[in-house]
């Protein structure tokens, strides 16, 4: 299953910024191995004495970006699960900023939080390779707008990058 293949009914308007930074040819379960890999490459690069910088006051910590990662990938994957089992229950969106003070990133190492990372991203795969592509294009609803399972997944891909991409620009 490619990126390529999502059609626009199948996602909020929101979300083409995350999807664009991935190439259309990507292909969804390679793409969560390789995105695995480039994220703990990524993170392991930082000096250890920038990791809990902010760009401007409010912002989060290098730490936090991360942690903010592994959070919407678990709340993503949730949704990937619900819509591909054909849960027509609506999926409430969250508040992405309450959730960095209560986890605590700035008090994790940075093994610990790739480690985080590292076990989420293989439940991840590992409920990826459990859906058939025909369920993977189910279509359900979260945060009030049409989505499918694969473009919860694809969306994951393009986010990681995203926030990449901006600590790379503000951060270092």
């Amino acid at each position: 299953m490619k990126k390529q293949e999502l059609q626009p009914t199948e996602f909020n308007e929101f979300y083409t910024g995350y999807l664009s930074k991935i190439p259309d040819n990507t292909s969804l379960k390679k793409g969560f191995e390789d995105d695995k890999e480039n994220v703990i490459k990524f993170f392991s690069s930082i000096s250890k004495d920038k990791l809990e910088y902010r760009y401007q006051p409010g912002k989060w910590s290098i730490k936090e970006v991360l942690q903010h990662i592994i959070d919407t990938e678990r709340i993503f994957m949730y949704r990937v699960l619900r819509i591909a089992r054909k849960d027509i229950t609506p999926i409430e969106g969250f508040d992405q900023d309450i959730y960095i003070k209560p986890s605590g990133a700035n008090d994790k190492t940075i093994e610990a939080l790739l480690e985080e990372f590292k076990t989420t991203r293989l439940y991840s795969i590992n409920l990826l390779n459990s859906i058939s592509n025909e369920n993977l294009c189910s279509i359900g609803v979260a945060n009030n707008s049409p989505s499918s399972a694969r473009a919860c997944a694809f969306i994951l891909l393009g986010h990681s990058v995203w926030h990449m991409d901006i600590i790379k620009e503000r951060y270092l």
